[in-house]
Protein backbone atom coordinates (compact mmCIF):
# COMPACT_ATOMS: atom_id res chain seq x y z
CA UNK A 1 0.00 0.00 0.00
CA UNK A 2 1.11 3.58 -0.60
CA UNK A 3 0.55 6.68 1.49
CA UNK A 4 -2.27 9.02 0.43
CA UNK A 5 -0.92 12.56 0.62
CA UNK A 6 -4.36 13.99 1.32
CA UNK A 7 -3.80 12.74 4.88
CA UNK A 8 -0.29 13.98 5.65
CA UNK A 9 -0.66 13.21 9.35
CA UNK A 10 -0.87 9.52 8.51
CA UNK A 11 2.35 9.51 6.49
CA UNK A 12 4.24 7.15 8.81
CA UNK A 13 1.27 4.92 9.59
CA UNK A 14 0.28 4.32 5.99
CA UNK A 15 3.66 4.11 4.22
CA UNK A 16 4.44 0.49 3.40
CA UNK A 17 8.12 -0.48 2.84
CA UNK A 18 6.55 -3.44 0.97
CA UNK A 19 9.41 -5.94 1.04
CA UNK A 20 11.86 -7.02 3.77
CA UNK A 21 14.23 -8.05 0.94
CA UNK A 22 15.15 -4.38 0.49
CA UNK A 23 16.60 -2.02 3.07
CA UNK A 24 14.32 0.98 3.58
CA UNK A 25 16.40 4.00 4.58
CA UNK A 26 13.59 5.81 6.41
CA UNK A 27 11.39 3.11 7.96
CA UNK A 28 12.74 0.04 9.74
CA UNK A 29 9.16 -1.31 9.90
CA UNK A 30 5.73 -0.03 8.83
CA UNK A 31 4.94 3.06 10.89
CA UNK A 32 8.33 2.94 12.65
CA UNK A 33 10.95 5.38 11.30
CA UNK A 34 14.66 4.92 11.95
CA UNK A 35 15.75 7.26 14.79
CA UNK A 36 17.61 9.63 12.47
CA UNK A 37 14.49 10.08 10.32
CA UNK A 38 12.07 10.78 13.16
CA UNK A 39 12.40 14.59 12.98
CA UNK A 40 11.84 14.58 9.22
CA UNK A 41 8.73 12.43 9.46
CA UNK A 42 7.28 14.56 12.24
CA UNK A 43 7.89 17.73 10.20
CA UNK A 44 6.26 16.23 7.12
CA UNK A 45 3.27 15.03 9.12
CA UNK A 46 2.83 18.56 10.52
CA UNK A 47 2.13 19.91 7.04
CA UNK A 48 -1.54 20.62 6.25
CA UNK A 49 -3.40 18.07 4.09
CA UNK A 50 -2.32 18.33 0.46
CA UNK A 51 0.54 20.72 1.27
CA UNK A 52 3.29 18.27 0.29
CA UNK A 53 1.80 17.95 -3.19
CA UNK A 54 1.70 21.73 -3.48
CA UNK A 55 5.35 21.91 -2.45
CA UNK A 56 6.23 19.33 -5.11
CA UNK A 57 4.41 21.41 -7.74
CA UNK A 58 6.31 24.51 -6.58
CA UNK A 59 9.61 22.65 -6.88
CA UNK A 60 8.74 21.48 -10.41
CA UNK A 61 7.86 25.06 -11.40
CA UNK A 62 11.17 26.34 -10.03
CA UNK A 63 13.11 23.67 -11.93
CA UNK A 64 11.34 24.68 -15.13
CA UNK A 65 12.03 28.35 -14.46
CA UNK A 66 15.73 27.68 -13.91
CA UNK A 67 15.97 25.50 -17.03
CA UNK A 68 17.50 22.50 -15.23
CA UNK A 69 17.59 20.01 -18.09
CA UNK A 70 19.36 17.04 -19.62
CA UNK A 71 19.23 15.51 -23.08
CA UNK A 72 18.00 12.02 -23.96
CA UNK A 73 19.32 10.66 -27.23
CA UNK A 74 17.39 8.33 -29.53
CA UNK A 75 17.42 7.26 -33.14
CA UNK A 76 15.44 10.41 -33.93
CA UNK A 77 17.94 12.76 -32.29
CA UNK A 78 18.12 14.45 -28.90
CA UNK A 79 15.25 15.54 -26.68
CA UNK A 80 15.81 18.07 -23.92
CA UNK A 81 13.91 17.37 -20.71
CA UNK A 82 13.50 18.84 -17.26
CA UNK A 83 15.36 16.61 -14.81
CA UNK A 84 12.73 14.83 -12.63
CA UNK A 85 13.09 15.83 -8.97
CA UNK A 86 11.45 14.35 -5.88
CA UNK A 87 10.80 16.76 -3.04
CA UNK A 88 11.27 14.16 -0.28
CA UNK A 89 14.96 14.35 0.74
CA UNK A 90 17.29 11.44 1.39
CA UNK A 91 19.05 11.33 4.76
CA UNK A 92 22.58 10.17 5.65
CA UNK A 93 23.76 10.26 9.26
CA UNK A 94 27.00 12.02 10.16
CA UNK A 95 28.56 8.77 11.42
CA UNK A 96 27.87 6.93 8.21
CA UNK A 97 29.04 9.85 6.11
CA UNK A 98 32.33 10.09 8.00
CA UNK A 99 33.08 6.47 7.08
CA UNK A 100 32.03 6.95 3.46
CA UNK A 101 34.16 10.08 3.21
CA UNK A 102 37.24 8.22 4.43
CA UNK A 103 36.57 5.42 1.98
CA UNK A 104 36.14 7.78 -0.96
CA UNK A 105 39.36 9.63 -0.15
CA UNK A 106 41.12 6.28 0.04
CA UNK A 107 39.76 5.20 -3.32
CA UNK A 108 40.68 8.48 -5.03
CA UNK A 109 44.24 8.26 -3.72
CA UNK A 110 44.69 4.65 -4.85
CA UNK A 111 43.20 5.22 -8.31
CA UNK A 112 45.40 8.26 -8.90
CA UNK A 113 48.47 6.20 -7.97
CA UNK A 114 47.29 3.41 -10.27
CA UNK A 115 46.94 5.71 -13.28
CA UNK A 116 50.35 7.26 -12.62
CA UNK A 117 51.84 3.79 -12.35
CA UNK A 118 50.42 2.30 -15.54
CA UNK A 119 51.66 5.28 -17.56
CA UNK A 120 54.95 5.23 -15.66
CA UNK A 121 56.95 2.41 -14.08
CA UNK A 122 54.10 -0.16 -14.25
CA UNK A 123 54.97 -1.77 -10.94
CA UNK A 124 51.44 -3.13 -10.52
CA UNK A 125 51.73 -5.01 -13.81
CA UNK A 126 55.16 -6.48 -13.05
CA UNK A 127 53.96 -7.52 -9.60
CA UNK A 128 50.84 -9.09 -11.19
CA UNK A 129 48.41 -7.15 -9.05
CA UNK A 130 46.28 -6.70 -12.16
CA UNK A 131 46.58 -8.61 -15.47
CA UNK A 132 48.79 -6.81 -17.98
CA UNK A 133 46.50 -7.47 -20.94
CA UNK A 134 43.55 -6.02 -19.02
CA UNK A 135 45.40 -2.71 -18.86
CA UNK A 136 47.69 -2.47 -21.89
CA UNK A 137 45.13 -4.05 -24.22
CA UNK A 138 42.30 -1.89 -22.94
CA UNK A 139 40.78 0.67 -25.37
CA UNK A 140 40.83 3.21 -22.51
CA UNK A 141 44.61 2.90 -22.19
CA UNK A 142 46.21 5.79 -24.07
CA UNK A 143 49.74 5.17 -25.34
CA UNK A 144 50.10 8.92 -25.91
CA UNK A 145 50.06 9.33 -22.13
CA UNK A 146 53.01 7.03 -21.39
CA UNK A 147 55.67 8.98 -19.54
CA UNK A 148 53.45 11.97 -18.84
CA UNK A 149 53.93 13.86 -15.59
CA UNK A 150 50.81 15.99 -15.08
CA UNK A 151 50.97 19.17 -12.97
CA UNK A 152 51.12 18.44 -9.22
CA UNK A 153 51.12 14.73 -10.07
CA UNK A 154 47.33 14.73 -10.33
CA UNK A 155 45.72 12.56 -12.99
CA UNK A 156 42.22 12.34 -11.55
CA UNK A 157 41.10 15.78 -10.40
CA UNK A 158 37.36 15.07 -10.30
CA UNK A 159 35.72 11.72 -9.65
CA UNK A 160 32.13 10.60 -9.22
CA UNK A 161 31.92 7.28 -7.39
CA UNK A 162 28.59 5.45 -7.48
CA UNK A 163 27.50 3.85 -4.21
CA UNK A 164 24.62 1.54 -3.36
CA UNK A 165 23.29 0.02 -0.16
CA UNK A 166 22.54 -3.70 -0.01
CA UNK A 167 19.70 -5.52 1.73
CA UNK A 168 21.42 -5.01 5.09
CA UNK A 169 21.95 -1.29 4.45
CA UNK A 170 25.73 -1.68 3.93
CA UNK A 171 27.27 0.67 1.36
CA UNK A 172 29.22 -0.74 -1.61
CA UNK A 173 31.00 0.91 -4.51
CA UNK A 174 29.16 0.12 -7.71
CA UNK A 175 31.51 1.88 -10.13
CA UNK A 176 34.04 4.68 -10.48
CA UNK A 177 33.72 7.60 -12.90
CA UNK A 178 37.12 9.14 -13.56
CA UNK A 179 36.83 10.64 -17.05
CA UNK A 180 34.22 13.40 -17.17
CA UNK A 181 31.81 12.61 -14.31
CA UNK A 182 28.55 14.53 -14.64
CA UNK A 183 25.64 15.39 -12.38
CA UNK A 184 27.12 17.67 -9.72
CA UNK A 185 25.17 20.69 -11.02
CA UNK A 186 21.97 18.88 -10.06
CA UNK A 187 23.29 18.43 -6.51
CA UNK A 188 23.73 22.18 -6.11
CA UNK A 189 20.47 23.04 -7.88
CA UNK A 190 18.47 20.41 -5.98
CA UNK A 191 19.63 21.95 -2.72
CA UNK A 192 18.63 25.45 -3.81
CA UNK A 193 15.19 24.20 -4.86
CA UNK A 194 14.55 22.25 -1.68
CA UNK A 195 15.73 25.07 0.60
CA UNK A 196 13.08 27.24 -1.05
CA UNK A 197 10.44 24.50 -1.07
CA UNK A 198 10.83 23.15 2.50
CA UNK A 199 12.74 25.97 4.25
CA UNK A 200 11.58 25.34 7.83
CA UNK A 201 12.11 21.59 7.61
CA UNK A 202 15.58 22.16 6.12
CA UNK A 203 16.57 24.47 8.97
CA UNK A 204 15.21 22.05 11.55
CA UNK A 205 17.32 19.14 10.26
CA UNK A 206 20.81 20.79 10.41
CA UNK A 207 22.13 19.71 7.01
CA UNK A 208 25.71 20.06 5.73
CA UNK A 209 26.18 22.51 2.87
CA UNK A 210 26.89 21.56 -0.75
CA UNK A 211 26.64 24.91 -2.52
CA UNK A 212 30.35 25.74 -2.16
CA UNK A 213 31.28 23.00 -4.65
CA UNK A 214 31.93 25.35 -7.62
CA UNK A 215 34.35 27.39 -5.49
CA UNK A 216 36.13 24.25 -4.31
CA UNK A 217 36.31 22.99 -7.89
CA UNK A 218 37.88 26.27 -9.00
CA UNK A 219 40.42 26.07 -6.17
CA UNK A 220 41.34 22.50 -7.16
CA UNK A 221 41.78 23.53 -10.80
CA UNK A 222 43.85 26.59 -9.96
CA UNK A 223 46.07 24.47 -7.71
CA UNK A 224 47.34 22.41 -10.66
CA UNK A 225 48.19 25.34 -12.95
CA UNK A 226 51.66 24.78 -14.44
CA UNK A 227 54.51 27.05 -13.42
CA UNK A 228 52.97 28.07 -10.13
CA UNK A 229 51.00 30.89 -11.75
CA UNK A 230 49.26 32.74 -8.87
CA UNK A 231 46.42 33.92 -11.11
CA UNK A 232 45.87 31.19 -13.72
CA UNK A 233 43.31 31.40 -16.50
CA UNK A 234 40.82 28.51 -16.13
CA UNK A 235 38.26 27.54 -18.80
CA UNK A 236 35.59 24.86 -19.17
CA UNK A 237 35.86 23.04 -22.51
CA UNK A 238 32.51 21.77 -23.81
CA UNK A 239 31.65 19.86 -26.99
CA UNK A 240 28.72 22.24 -27.42
CA UNK A 241 25.07 22.81 -26.73
CA UNK A 242 23.94 19.46 -28.15
CA UNK A 243 25.83 17.51 -25.50
CA UNK A 244 23.61 15.81 -22.90
CA UNK A 245 25.40 17.57 -20.03
CA UNK A 246 25.62 21.03 -21.63
CA UNK A 247 23.47 22.54 -18.90
CA UNK A 248 26.07 21.43 -16.37
CA UNK A 249 28.93 22.85 -18.42
CA UNK A 250 27.31 26.28 -18.51
CA UNK A 251 26.32 26.09 -14.85
CA UNK A 252 29.81 25.28 -13.58
CA UNK A 253 31.46 27.89 -15.79
CA UNK A 254 29.05 30.56 -14.55
CA UNK A 255 29.38 29.54 -10.91
CA UNK A 256 33.19 29.52 -11.09
CA UNK A 257 33.27 32.79 -12.99
CA UNK A 258 35.34 31.35 -15.88
CA UNK A 259 34.86 31.16 -19.62
CA UNK A 260 32.92 28.34 -21.28
CA UNK A 261 34.70 27.51 -24.53
CA UNK A 262 34.47 25.13 -27.44
CA UNK A 263 37.41 23.73 -29.33
CA UNK A 264 37.14 26.42 -32.01
CA UNK A 265 37.64 29.08 -29.31
CA UNK A 266 41.11 27.75 -28.48
CA UNK A 267 44.33 27.71 -30.45
CA UNK A 268 47.87 26.54 -29.76
CA UNK A 269 50.51 29.13 -30.63
CA UNK A 270 54.19 29.25 -29.58
CA UNK A 271 53.63 26.04 -27.62
CA UNK A 272 50.92 27.52 -25.39
CA UNK A 273 47.12 27.30 -25.45
CA UNK A 274 45.28 30.56 -26.05
CA UNK A 275 41.64 31.61 -26.04
CA UNK A 276 40.36 33.77 -28.85
CA UNK A 277 38.74 36.98 -27.62
CA UNK A 278 37.59 40.23 -29.21
CA UNK A 279 40.81 41.81 -27.88
CA UNK A 280 43.14 39.11 -29.19
CA UNK A 281 44.58 35.93 -27.70
CA UNK A 282 44.57 35.22 -23.95
CA UNK A 283 46.74 32.44 -22.59
CA UNK A 284 44.93 29.52 -20.93
CA UNK A 285 46.56 27.68 -18.02
CA UNK A 286 43.97 25.09 -16.94
CA UNK A 287 41.30 23.37 -19.01
CA UNK A 288 38.45 21.59 -17.25
CA UNK A 289 37.57 19.44 -20.20
CA UNK A 290 34.15 17.86 -20.66
CA UNK A 291 35.22 16.19 -23.91
CA UNK A 292 36.26 12.55 -24.19
CA UNK A 293 39.89 11.68 -24.90
CA UNK A 294 39.15 10.68 -28.49
CA UNK A 295 38.04 14.18 -29.43
CA UNK A 296 40.57 16.31 -27.51
CA UNK A 297 43.22 16.71 -30.20
CA UNK A 298 42.84 15.56 -33.82
CA UNK A 299 46.63 15.43 -34.23
CA UNK A 300 46.93 12.88 -31.42
CA UNK A 301 43.67 10.95 -31.19
CA UNK A 302 40.81 10.94 -33.71
CA UNK A 303 41.87 12.90 -36.81
CA UNK A 304 38.23 13.56 -37.74
CA UNK A 305 37.43 15.34 -34.46
CA UNK A 306 35.92 18.78 -34.92
CA UNK A 307 35.56 19.31 -31.16
CA UNK A 308 39.13 19.45 -29.96
CA UNK A 309 42.22 21.63 -30.32
CA UNK A 310 45.08 20.71 -32.70
CA UNK A 311 48.36 20.65 -30.78
CA UNK A 312 46.71 20.52 -27.34
CA UNK A 313 48.38 17.26 -26.33
CA UNK A 314 51.84 18.52 -27.20
CA UNK A 315 51.30 21.62 -25.06
CA UNK A 316 50.10 19.34 -22.28
CA UNK A 317 53.03 16.93 -22.64
CA UNK A 318 55.42 19.88 -22.42
CA UNK A 319 53.82 21.05 -19.18
CA UNK A 320 52.41 24.28 -20.59
CA UNK A 321 48.77 23.64 -19.77
CA UNK A 322 46.87 21.48 -17.26
CA UNK A 323 44.00 19.23 -18.30
CA UNK A 324 41.42 18.04 -15.80
CA UNK A 325 40.85 15.22 -15.81
CA UNK A 326 44.09 14.14 -17.45
CA UNK A 327 43.82 12.16 -20.70
CA UNK A 328 44.09 8.44 -20.06
CA UNK A 329 42.18 8.39 -16.78
CA UNK A 330 39.49 6.23 -18.37
CA UNK A 331 41.61 3.21 -17.52
CA UNK A 332 40.72 3.81 -13.86
CA UNK A 333 36.96 3.51 -14.36
CA UNK A 334 36.90 0.58 -16.75
CA UNK A 335 34.39 -1.91 -15.32
CA UNK A 336 36.86 -4.80 -15.57
CA UNK A 337 39.61 -2.83 -13.80
CA UNK A 338 37.01 -2.01 -11.13
CA UNK A 339 37.15 -5.62 -9.92
CA UNK A 340 40.80 -5.11 -8.94
CA UNK A 341 40.47 -1.79 -7.10
CA UNK A 342 40.40 -3.42 -3.62
CA UNK A 343 43.70 -5.13 -4.50
CA UNK A 344 45.09 -1.82 -5.77
CA UNK A 345 44.18 -0.14 -2.47
CA UNK A 346 46.05 -2.84 -0.56
CA UNK A 347 49.00 -2.60 -2.96
CA UNK A 348 49.50 1.15 -3.05
CA UNK A 349 48.25 2.20 0.38
CA UNK A 350 48.92 -0.97 2.39
CA UNK A 351 45.43 -0.65 3.82
CA UNK A 352 42.15 -2.52 3.71
CA UNK A 353 39.35 -1.00 1.56
CA UNK A 354 36.92 0.94 3.71
CA UNK A 355 34.03 0.63 1.25
CA UNK A 356 33.75 -2.83 -0.37
CA UNK A 357 33.14 -3.52 -4.05
CA UNK A 358 30.09 -5.33 -5.34
CA UNK A 359 31.16 -8.94 -6.19
CA UNK A 360 32.11 -8.94 -9.87
CA UNK A 361 32.65 -11.69 -12.45
CA UNK A 362 34.96 -11.12 -15.44
CA UNK A 363 33.54 -12.75 -18.55
CA UNK A 364 37.06 -12.77 -20.02
CA UNK A 365 37.91 -15.59 -17.60
CA UNK A 366 36.70 -18.99 -18.70
CA UNK A 367 35.48 -20.20 -15.31
CA UNK A 368 33.75 -16.94 -14.44
CA UNK A 369 32.16 -16.70 -17.89
CA UNK A 370 30.81 -20.23 -17.50
CA UNK A 371 29.26 -19.23 -14.18
CA UNK A 372 27.73 -16.10 -15.69
CA UNK A 373 26.19 -18.00 -18.62
CA UNK A 374 24.70 -20.55 -16.25
CA UNK A 375 23.24 -17.88 -13.94
CA UNK A 376 22.09 -15.17 -16.32
CA UNK A 377 18.65 -15.21 -14.70
CA UNK A 378 20.27 -14.03 -11.43
CA UNK A 379 22.86 -11.52 -12.66
CA UNK A 380 23.23 -8.05 -14.13
CA UNK A 381 25.62 -8.04 -17.11
CA UNK A 382 27.31 -4.78 -18.14
CA UNK A 383 29.55 -3.72 -21.01
CA UNK A 384 32.91 -2.66 -19.56
CA UNK A 385 32.74 0.59 -21.54
CA UNK A 386 29.00 1.12 -21.11
CA UNK A 387 27.36 4.11 -19.45
CA UNK A 388 23.95 5.54 -18.69
CA UNK A 389 22.27 2.17 -18.25
CA UNK A 390 22.83 1.18 -21.87
CA UNK A 391 24.38 -2.09 -23.09
CA UNK A 392 23.33 -4.10 -20.06
CA UNK A 393 21.14 -7.06 -19.20
CA UNK A 394 19.15 -7.22 -15.95
CA UNK A 395 18.78 -10.99 -15.88
CA UNK A 396 15.84 -11.45 -13.49
CA UNK A 397 13.76 -8.91 -15.45
CA UNK A 398 14.71 -10.20 -18.91
CA UNK A 399 12.83 -12.80 -20.95
CA UNK A 400 14.32 -16.20 -21.70
CA UNK A 401 14.90 -15.09 -25.30
CA UNK A 402 16.63 -11.88 -24.20
CA UNK A 403 18.94 -13.87 -21.95
CA UNK A 404 19.70 -16.33 -24.74
CA UNK A 405 20.49 -13.51 -27.17
CA UNK A 406 22.75 -11.81 -24.62
CA UNK A 407 24.54 -15.10 -23.94
CA UNK A 408 25.53 -15.20 -27.61
CA UNK A 409 26.85 -11.64 -27.35
CA UNK A 410 28.95 -12.58 -24.31
CA UNK A 411 30.40 -15.64 -26.04
CA UNK A 412 31.31 -13.56 -29.09
CA UNK A 413 33.07 -10.80 -27.11
CA UNK A 414 33.71 -12.01 -23.56
CA UNK A 415 36.33 -9.35 -22.74
CA UNK A 416 33.72 -6.63 -23.17
CA UNK A 417 31.47 -7.78 -20.31
CA UNK A 418 31.38 -8.18 -16.55
CA UNK A 419 28.55 -9.48 -14.39
CA UNK A 420 27.36 -8.77 -10.87
CA UNK A 421 24.66 -10.19 -8.61
CA UNK A 422 21.30 -8.50 -8.93
CA UNK A 423 21.55 -5.89 -6.23
CA UNK A 424 18.93 -5.32 -3.59
CA UNK A 425 19.26 -1.53 -3.87
CA UNK A 426 17.95 0.26 -0.82
CA UNK A 427 14.69 2.17 -1.12
CA UNK A 428 13.36 5.49 0.12
CA UNK A 429 9.89 7.11 0.22
CA UNK A 430 9.21 8.91 -3.08
CA UNK A 431 6.24 10.88 -4.43
CA UNK A 432 4.67 8.90 -7.24
CA UNK A 433 1.35 9.97 -8.81
CA UNK A 434 0.19 11.75 -5.66
CA UNK A 435 1.20 8.99 -3.25
CA UNK A 436 4.33 8.08 -1.31
CA UNK A 437 5.85 4.81 -2.47
CA UNK A 438 9.20 3.05 -1.98
CA UNK A 439 11.69 3.44 -4.83
CA UNK A 440 15.28 2.25 -5.35
CA UNK A 441 18.18 4.72 -5.13
CA UNK A 442 21.93 5.00 -5.56
CA UNK A 443 24.34 7.79 -4.67
CA UNK A 444 27.10 9.56 -6.60
CA UNK A 445 29.38 11.61 -4.32
CA UNK A 446 31.89 13.94 -6.01
CA UNK A 447 35.56 13.98 -5.01
CA UNK A 448 38.09 16.72 -5.83
CA UNK A 449 41.86 16.17 -5.80
CA UNK A 450 44.11 19.26 -5.85
CA UNK A 451 47.32 17.34 -5.21
CA UNK A 452 47.53 18.94 -1.78
CA UNK A 453 44.22 17.68 -0.41
CA UNK A 454 41.18 15.58 -1.32
CA UNK A 455 37.72 17.04 -0.77
CA UNK A 456 34.48 15.03 -0.77
CA UNK A 457 31.26 16.96 -1.29
CA UNK A 458 28.82 16.01 1.52
CA UNK A 459 26.20 13.67 0.10
CA UNK A 460 26.20 13.91 -3.66
CA UNK A 461 23.62 13.07 -6.29
CA UNK A 462 20.91 10.67 -5.21
CA UNK A 463 19.38 9.09 -8.29
CA UNK A 464 16.01 7.37 -7.92
CA UNK A 465 14.34 4.78 -10.14
CA UNK A 466 10.86 6.27 -10.60
CA UNK A 467 9.38 3.16 -12.22
CA UNK A 468 7.99 0.60 -9.78
CA UNK A 469 10.39 -2.33 -9.36
CA UNK A 470 13.07 -0.79 -11.59
CA UNK A 471 16.70 -0.91 -10.50
CA UNK A 472 17.90 1.48 -13.25
CA UNK A 473 18.29 4.95 -11.80
CA UNK A 474 19.88 6.73 -14.79
CA UNK A 475 18.03 9.82 -16.00
CA UNK A 476 18.32 8.56 -19.57
CA UNK A 477 16.41 5.45 -18.50
CA UNK A 478 13.56 7.13 -16.64
CA UNK A 479 15.22 7.98 -13.34
CA UNK A 480 15.05 11.16 -11.29
CA UNK A 481 16.91 12.70 -8.38
CA UNK A 482 16.57 13.78 -4.74
CA UNK A 483 18.37 16.24 -2.52
CA UNK A 484 20.78 14.35 -0.26
CA UNK A 485 20.96 15.59 3.33
CA UNK A 486 24.09 14.68 5.29
CA UNK A 487 23.10 15.45 8.86
CA UNK A 488 25.48 17.38 11.12
CA UNK A 489 26.51 15.78 14.38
Amino acid sequence: MSSELANSSRFAASYDPESPSFHDEVFKAPGEPWPWAQDLIEALEALPPGELLRRQSAADALLLERGITFTVYSDDGGTERIFPFDVLPRLITSNEWNRLERGLRQRMEALNLFVADVYGEQHCLRDRIIPEDLVLGNPAYRKACIGLEPPAGVWIHIAGTDLIRDAQGVAHVLEDNCRCPSGVSYVVENRLVLKRTLPRIFERMSVRAVDDYPLRLLEALRAVAPGGNPDPQVVVLTPGRYNSAYYEHTFLAQQMGVELVEGSDLVVEDGFVHMRTTKGLNRVDVIYRRIDDDFLDPTCFRPDSMLGVPGLMQAYQEGRVALANAPGTGIADDKAVYAFVPDLIRYYLEDEPIIPNVPTYLCARDDERAYVLEHLDELVVKAVDGAGGYGMLVGPHASAQERADFADIIRAKPTKYIAQPTLCLSRVPTLIDGTVQPRHVDLRPYILNSGESIYVQPGGLTRVALRKGSLVVNSSQGGGSKDTWVLSE
